[in-house]
């Protein structure tokens, strides 16, 4: 059968017809023969088992027996009635009961037949009843597809409003193995079958939708959870090698004036290895001519700044501008203060451009742009503006590069004729399993170490009840003359709620801080923002010795004096953001401090939470923590979530089969790079399908 049996439109299936197929559309989003083929069961009930009804126990279990119909009876109740069948076999007698649906059952039910009824049983005294069973004659059920485990597929109210319940939808994909004959052609090399032992395609989808045993299931999942990742990670090492072959890039051959007279003159510490290594990468890349597309990965104060301004000043040292991208105009500002302050007195001209530059700022800078008397441009998505032209930019920085769309950052590619490099940075650690996925089209740099000098935050969790004695701990470092933040959540569903607690939090430590020994200052979105830059240059300046904010201040200011991070209600933040916050701290050369509060009651996930941040500094290793307890979509943030639409898979769960697609995908395009060696048929078949249908699109940014 070929492939192009599988497009067609379920309307045509025996059994749907357009009303039907267009709830399964609206629904499911399945709308041909191939969609349904992959709507794959949640779970599974075993039905190997047939109970005798002396057997039958009050245990909550799903179960199958096999007896008759003897006698029906309608009885009455409070509200309406109920029809109740007895239901006998040789060694007892149960109920069978219906609360809606009397006239077709009574209809359609033989007395005195051999009938197999499945469903929950209940126990009233002594007697077990069992409502609405599924119910089949024996000898269809023998006659059937022998469906030892009965697949539970997903579902929603409205389709079982409209009568596609689960027995409907098996029905349909059983008619639907019926139409094609489950002649489904193979979609991988023979060699990768055999090696893996991989058991035949269209035997993989039949045990997956009925399957015979549990080791029939258990191969059938394997084969399909391979076969998805494999076609992914095909995917992405392809997308990787086209663009390296086919979209030239800017060579940056010369290592010249402005990159040795900042690396000899005006480095203000000694490179870490991590950094060396990344630079090394990063120039290679940049030397070459194809085009850079590289993810910089870095926990913060790792170290990333100086690395994207040695590569800035490299597209210099070759005639080109380079421009840094940021997602808040906090950010960008900070960015741009950091970058003024390493450089110092070199000759270097720099701008920041942001949704607050002035017009007349903006006009000359325009200018300045066009005719290349602007080497750097520091800004947020007002840089992607068609109105921003540059006279040749070779470099573009993307920071945080998640919270900015596909979209947006193809408009960087368009500021040049031949694309700038691209070096995407992020802060937030990524873990291999989800960089493997998101990110196998980009080049991976990471720094994996922090600034010599730099001590790790000491974290530790302590109870409401314990606040007493983490003030006077607060007291005792401030008396060193270091300043601490304190931080409470802030969610949006519960602003209102969360701003109380802001400023209850507020009075009570200005009870206990009073003035004129403490200056407190307090920042939060509810603020104009030049009242808040106004609290936050307070603290910058040591004004000030606490600072009570809610989670604006995850990404922001860079106050090395800052020694104390307090967060209030940590078990309402996530992982990623409570490492993101610690990050605020440890900045200078002093030991630096993280106290994690919450209450008593607490839930597994966020003890583990806790126990994490308490136990390592690690990002990467918190990130694979956040990943197991949250899973792809939600660690991504909504941006990026809908990037994993896998249909079998589970990234983290499949983690090893993940690792063994992507191996055999590098190993199938390294021997045939076009898939045009004979064995290599089927995957070729298959790819040039899922790319040609968007199938594979769907998975990927």
């Amino acid at each position: 059968m070929q492939a192009n049996v599988l497009h067609t439109s379920l309307v045509y299936l025996k059994g749907v017809g357009p009303n039907r197929a267009e709830t399964l559309g609206t629904e499911l989003g399945l709308t041909t023969f191939g969609d349904l083929l992959q709507l794959y069961p949640n779970r599974y009930l075993d039905k190997t088992h047939y109970y005798k009804i002396n057997q039958l126990r009050d245990s909550g279990a799903d179960v199958q027996v096999v007896g008759k119909i003897v006698h029906l009876k309608t009885v009455d109740q409070k509200r309406g009635k109920r029809l109740e069948a007895s239901f006998v076999d040789e060694t007892g007698e149960m109920k069978l009961v219906w609360f809606r649906g009397h006239k077709w059952i009574r209809e359609n039910l033989k007395l005195n037949t051999p009938y197999v009824v499945f469903g929950r049983v209940n126990r009233y005294g002594s007697t077990f009843s069992m409502p609405h069973p599924e119910m089949e004659l024996l000898k269809e059920h023998q006659a059937g597809l022998k469906i030892a485990m009965q697949p539970i597929y997903p579902s929603t109210e409205k389709l079982s409003a409209k009568g596609i319940t689960n027995r409907v939808l098996s029905k349909m994909i059983q008619q639907l193995f019926l139409e094609t004959r489950a002649n489904f052609p193979e979609t991988l090399s023979p060699v990768l079958i055999e090696e893996l032992r991989l058991i035949p395609k269209a035997e993989a989808l039949l045990n997956i939708h009925f399957p015979k045993s549990q080791e029939l299931l258990a191969k059938a999942q394997f084969r399909l959870k391979f076969e998805e990742l494999f076609f992914v990670q095909l995917q992405l090492l392809s997308k990787k090698a086209a663009r390296k072959q086919k979209i030239k890039g800017l060579p940056f051959t010369t290592v010249g004036t402005y990159f040795n007279t900042f690396f000899e003159d005006h480095l203000p510490f000694e490179l870490t290895n991590a950094q060396k290594k990344v630079i090394k990468e990063i120039r290679k890349d940049m030397g070459s001519s194809a085009q850079m597309n590289r993810l910089l990965q870095g926990d913060v104060g790792s170290g990333k700044t100086i690395v994207a301004l040695l590569c800035m000043l490299l597209a210099m040292d070759n005639g080109f501008q380079a421009c840094l991208m940021a997602p808040t105009e906090i950010l960008a500002q900070q960015h741009y203060n950091n970058l003024k302050e390493l450089l110092g007195k070199m000759e270097v001209k720099m701008a920041l451009l942001t949704g607050s530059t002035k017009k007349a700022e903006r006009t000359l800078l325009h200018n300045q742009l066009e005719n290349g008397n602007l080497n750097i441009l520091v800004g947020t998505h007002a840089v992607l503006e068609d109105k921003v032209q540059f006279k040749q930019l070779g470099l573009a920085i993307i920071d945080e590069q998640h919270r900015f769309g596909v979209a947006q950052r193809s408009k960087l590619w368009r500021k040049n004729p031949i694309p700038p490099h691209i070096l995407v940075m992020t802060a937030t650690p990524i873990p291999r399993t989800l960089a493997m996925s998101l990110y196998g089209d980009l080049d991976i740099s990471v720094i994996d170490e922090l600034p010599p000098g730099r001590k790790p935050v000491k974290t530790v969790h302590r109870y409401d009840a314990n606040r007493l004695n983490v003030f006077r701990f607060l007291k005792e470092e401030i008396a060193k003359g270091r300043q601490a933040y304190v931080v409470y959540p802030l969610i949006q569903e519960s602003e209102a709620l969360d701003y109380k607690d802001l400023m209850d939090g507020y009075e009570s430590i200005s009870r206990e801080f009073p003035l004129p020994d403490y200056q407190i200052s307090i920042v939060h979105g509810k603020m104009k923002p030049k009242d808040k830059d106004y609290e936050m240059e307070r603290f910058v300046k040591g004004e000030t010795h606490i600072m009570v904010a809610t989670t604006v201040i995850e990404v922001g200011v860079n106050i090395p004096n800052a020694s104390v991070m307090v967060i209030e209600s940590a078990e309402r933040f996530g992982l990623s953001q409570l490492h993101q916050l610690r990050g605020r701290v440890g900045r200078g050369a002093d030991q630096s401090y993280c106290i994690l509060m919450t209450s008593h009651k607490l839930s597994e996930d966020a003890r583990t939470r806790l126990e994490t941040m308490c136990r390592t500094n690690d990002g990467f290793e918190i990130a694979e923590v956040d990943l197991n307890l949250r899973g792809p979509g939600d660690l991504m943030g909504t941006q990026q979530s809908g990037l994993l639409h896998l249909k079998i898979a589970d990234i983290v769960k499949d983690n090893p089969i993940l690792k063994l697609a992507r191996y055999h995908a590098i190993q199938t395009l390294t021997d045939d790079p076009k898939l045009e060696k004979p064995e290599n048929y089927p995957i070729r078949t298959a790819y040039i399908h899922l790319v040609k249908d968007k199938a594979l699109w769907g998975y990927i940014s």
